[in-house]
Formats: structure tokens, C-alpha cells, sequence
């Protein structure tokens, strides 16, 4: 049953554990994220940054513990929380035969949109992405940069309003790196964003908070700033992942 408000913040994880034989991948992981926040999910490679993500997009079920999107319990009413959330995973998969406009077309038709109304959001995401220059090149030919612009113009398309990717600029090239930080920028004024990175200048360039995981652990969540007030991120990140 909903427990949705107007007041309901927008991801709640509420000591999720995910547990394979004697192997935690994550333990006990608990944070509440308002709806409009930016929120970097920072942590080492293996940290536990993956799982808490496809747990709280409904990919995958806790051991132990609940997420929660718009106040719907995620494991029990999914399909209402498959609206309010764009979910862009680490290299997701697209249609490498198919151009951005027919994917963008397929998809929208899965999700129940028809005629003008589609029209009208491939339109928008299009431009929100930059494709024009290849909206009708196959997938495959596209450069990386371009690529993972395509699977954002696929998350927006029924406009979320929670926006959860998984290293969204994981082996772009600067210039490309460039441009999907300004388009997160862009999406953080008006959407709710957990972003995965371990990469410290993500932090900087588009997060108001750090929730920092560690082997599993919950190590670190605050500001931006306080993140940084005892130091380089740097040595904070040092820091956090060498703590017992």
C-alpha cells in the first residue's frame, strides 16, 4: 500500500542489507534523500555503490531492510515506483541496431506513451540531450560520449522525478565528461539525482551532499562542504576507505 505525501522525501534506504552466503555486499545502509537534492554516492570500485542502486530501483530485493521511492515501498509496489524513477546503470544496455529516435520510440511506447504525447517527449529529451546531430545514425556507430547521452534521453523520457545513474561518465573522453556534468546540472534544478562516481571532482562539479560507502558501510554522509573542511577530498576519500 502507498504511503506517498506531499511531504514523502524522495529515496529513503532503511538498513538494507543484501547478504550472498557468508558475503555482505552491503550492510545495515540507511540515508533519506529530500525531494529537489543532488546526492554524490561516493566509494572505492566494490564498495557497495552498485547494489544499494539497483536495490532502491527495484532490480534487485534486499536481504534485509526497505527502500523506499515517493514514499512506495519498493519491493511491494513496484510498478509505481517504476514512474517516478529514471534509472541509468553503469553501460546500460541499448539497441546498437536501432537509431536513438526508434529506441526513444519503443521505449516510450513500453511505457504507455502513444501519438503527440510521444512525440512531443522524444522531441523534448532529444534536444535535452543534444541528439539532433544523430537522432537517425544507428546507435551502434555512435561515439561513447553520444551513447550515454542516449540512455539519459531514455531515462527522462517519462519524466521522473528521481533520477538514480550509476557512473554516468565512466570512460568518457574530458570534453564528453564535460557535457553530461552540465546536463546533470541542468536535471538537478528541477529533479531529485542519487549520481554513483567515485570520482571526486563529480562531488564538486554537481552534488550538495556526499554519502560516502565503505565495504558496505554507510562511512560518511553530509555537505559537500563538510566533506572537504578537514582537508582535500583527497585525503578525505584516503581517509575514509583505510578506516577499519
Amino acid at each position: 500500500m502507498s504511503t506517498q505525501t506531499s511531504e514523502s522525501p524522495a529515496i529513503v534506504a532503511d538498513g538494507i542489507s543484501k547478504i550472498y552466503g557468508s558475503f555482505a555486499a552491503i550492510r545495515e545502509v540507511s540515508f533519506t534523500i529530500p525531494r529537489g537534492q543532488v546526492v554524490a554516492f561516493l566509494g572505492p570500485n566494490g564498495a557497495g555503490k552498485s547494489t544499494t542502486m539497483k536495490i532502491l530501483t527495484g532490480y534487485m530485493s534486499p536481504t534485509r531492510g526497505h527502500a523506499y521511492i515517493m514514499g512506495h515501498d519498493v519491493s511491494h509496489d513496484r510498478l509505481a515506483v517504476a514512474g517516478y524513477v529514471g534509472y541509468l546503470p553503469e553501460n546500460g544496455p541499448l539497441y546498437h541496431d536501432m537509431t536513438p529516435r526508434a529506441l526513444l520510440r519503443f521505449l516510450g511506447q513500453a511505457r504507455g506513451l502513444y501519438g503527440s504525447r510521444l512525440k512531443d517527449r522524444i522531441e523534448a529529451v532529444v534536444k535535452r540531450c543534444a541528439l539532433e546531430a544523430v537522432i537517425g545514425k544507428p546507435i551502434g556507430k555512435l561515439s561513447k560520449g553520444y551513447r550515454q547521452r542516449v540512455g539519459m534521453a531514455q531515462v527522462l523520457l517519462h519524466e521522473p522525478e528521481v533520477l538514480i545513474m550509476d557512473e554516468p561518465t565512466a570512460g568518457l573522453d574530458p570534453n564528453q565528461i564535460r557535457e553530461v556534468r552540465q546536463t546533470l546540472r541542468n536535471l538537478g534544478e528541477s529533479k531529485t539525482i542519487l549520481l554513483s562516481t567515485h570520482i571526486l571532482q563529480e562531488v564538486e562539479a554537481v552534488a550538495q551532499r556526499v554519502i560516502f560507502i565503505h565495504e558496505g558501510r554507510i562511512v560518511f554522509d553530509g555537505s559537500v562542504d563538510d566533506f572537504k573542511a578537514q582537508g582535500d577530498m583527497d585525503a578525505k576519500f584516503a581517509e575514509l576507505t583505510s578506516a577499519a
